[in-house]
């Protein structure tokens, strides 16, 4: 039924659109301020490139590799579609500190200080309309192939990835700069926001949910990566989720959410429950450890899981803005199975997410910096004995998504610190791995191999629990039971707010989402909670509640009279 050339092999193949800015795209890229960056001259393309370099751009940051010929005219290894919005969706909350306070706009963003010129906004607002132009030009080239049946398959998806980007502008600025397909290249973007915006989202998934594969039709090893209606509808039982949100209270569709909810349960995907021990490393992985490993792509248990993932090879997807982030970003010099060869030494644990797994502060560390002859396996026998290692962190915690390090590789931990600016001031978190749990070597030492679960069925059992808590449905506490029991953690028997917001975190921390839950929660500004140096303070305060929604970027203000700045920027 499908074509043997499959899409999939296309985003690990050469995928540059030649002469695509020639075509028409600068005018476009010039709204948001996007200096992109094309290495041929050329008129001529192949629609299949095209469509391979707009799912490509969900993992890779340009047109060669880590560095050179980027997308954006910017630092490359931040310009990417994860790294962005990972950043503003998880550096401000109580999950993760960045050590590097010296970085560009790093202070703003990690304390919730930030404004109108901050350049980690900007980043991400770039990157996401460049994608969306992307979409919208593969669109209107292949207006006259609609009626193929590959095609029909391929729009779809498109739709499905522009619907998903502009889902990150809602929940990000509360607004986008907004083109579709029927626009001329040189129309200035217009706005939308709010409610109009959540309208257009919903309606556009729907009617492309009728046109994607059937739900769980590629999630298989020939097609893992494209988007099938599962995807479409996690998606909107998220946009749904949000609803009381992005539309400012005009709009309850809890019932919804619950509706799309059952039809991803109810489909053809289970959890990845089924643990595994490496030959090579003599470790046993959880079920869940096994979703945020090198071979996750290959292990049938752990993609029945994934409903749409962002596909990540070393060799062929070399970047610094997806997976090798996540991986990198936590890992130092001297950690035991630290899985690259490049620690960067810069993500670190809040103390209220190791308070989500130790509510007492007794997580196990090891204080003594002995390390013996300095090898891994020396660190990996005296970590053991004072169960600072993953395995007694999980131990102790009673539940398999404690993937933290307490031990005295890279030198000795603390959980509470009155600083900011050292990878030490906090627990290490080894959630992401670039490690097989086959024993098998992976492709690169340095780049990862691990696809990001962009969509997993965790996000439906979590999703219908919230929408039933909130319709009053006791038997919400089932579905967070059911995920509780894949990480072997005691079952609840009440489920409370708090207990929701605290079972989101345990679940998904570092998977780039914190910050919208808390939002929905009236978590993220003022003073229902405060976490480790929000505001910028050590005991954290509270914020103004427009820090709720990023501000627009001034460039794009500036340029684009259509545009309008968000309220307190």
């Amino acid at each position: 039924m499908y074509k043997e050339l499959k899409i999939m092999r296309h985003i690990f193949a050469k995928t540059v659109i030649a002469g695509l800015l020639m075509m028409g795209m600068t005018s476009c890229a010039n709204d948001l301020n996007i200096s992109s960056i094309d290495p041929q001259t050329s008129t001529s393309y192949e629609d299949m490139e095209l469509l391979a370099k707009v799912y490509g751009t969900l993992g890779m940051t340009g047109q060669k590799g880590p560095a050179g010929a980027g997308d954006i005219s910017s630092d490359e290894g931040e310009s990417g579609f994860y790294r962005t919005t990972f950043n503003l969706q998880t550096l401000p909350t109580d999950e993760c500190n960045w050590a590097w306070q010296t970085d560009t706009d790093i202070p703003q963003i990690t304390g919730i200080s930030w404004n109108a010129n901050s350049s980690r906004t900007q980043w991400a607002y770039q990157r996401l309309g460049f994608n969306v132009l992307l979409c919208n030009f593969y669109l209107q080239n292949t207006a006259d192939k609609a009626d193929q049946a590959d095609y029909k398959y391929y729009r779809a998806e498109v739709r499905f990835l522009r619907a998903l980007y502009y889902w990150y502008f809602l929940d990000l600025w509360h607004k986008a700069p907004f083109k579709d397909e029927n626009n001329s290249m040189n129309d200035l973007p217009v706005e939308k926001a709010g409610k109009e915006l959540y309208d257009w989202i919903d309606a556009e998934l729907t009617a492309a949910e009728n046109e994607l594969a059937p739900i769980g039709q590629f999630n298989s090893a020939s097609d893992f990566g494209r988007a099938d209606a599962g995807a479409a509808y996690l998606l909107h039982a998220r946009l749904a989720l949000n609803a009381m949100v992005y539309t400012d209270g005009a709009v309850n569709a809890y019932d919804k959410a619950i509706s799309y909810c059952d039809k991803v349960i109810n489909g053809p995907y289970a959890l990845s429950s089924t643990p595994k021990t490496s030959p090579a490393t003599g470790l046993t992985y959880s079920g869940y450890a096994r979703l945020f490993m090198a071979d996750n792509d290959e292990n049938a248990d752990v993609m029945k899981e994934i409903i749409f993932p962002i596909r990540q090879d070393g060799i062929k997807t070399p970047n610094y803005s997806t997976v090798s982030y996540l991986v990198c970003s936590t890992r130092g010099a001297g950690m035991p199975y630290i899985g690259t060869k490049n620690g960067w030494t810069c993500n670190y644990a809040r103390p209220n997410l190791i308070e989500k797994f130790f509510p007492n502060d007794d997580i196990p560390m090891s204080s003594d910096d002995n390390v013996g002859d300095g090898s891994e396996a020396a660190i990996i026998a005296l970590d053991a004995q004072d169960g600072s290692d993953t395995k007694g962190i999980i131990a102790a915690a009673g539940d398999d998504r404690a993937l933290f390090y307490a031990g005295r590789g890279g030198g000795i931990r603390k959980l509470h610190t009155d600083k900011l600016n050292n990878f030490l001031d906090g627990i290490s978190i080894v959630k992401w791995q670039n490690i097989r749990t086959d024993g098998g070597t992976t492709h690169d030492p340095e780049f990862s191999d691990t696809d990001i679960p962009l969509f997993r069925l965790a996000e439906a059992y979590m999703t219908r629990a919230e929408a039933k808590w909130r319709s009053g449905d006791a038997t919400a506490i089932n579905d967070v039971n059911v995920l509780r029991a894949r990480a072997n953690a005691t079952p609840l028997t009440q489920l409370t707010e708090q207990d929701l917001i605290d079972e989101w975190c345990r679940e998904f921390y570092m998977e780039g989402r914190r910050r919208s839950d808390l939002v929905r929660f009236d978590m993220f500004t003022g003073k229902k909670y405060n976490w480790a140096w929000k505001g910028g303070v050590a005991d954290g305060q509270a914020v103004d509640s427009h820090f709720k929604f990023y501000p627009i970027p001034m460039d794009d203000i500036n340029n684009n009279k259509n545009m309008t700045q968000n309220a307190g920027y």
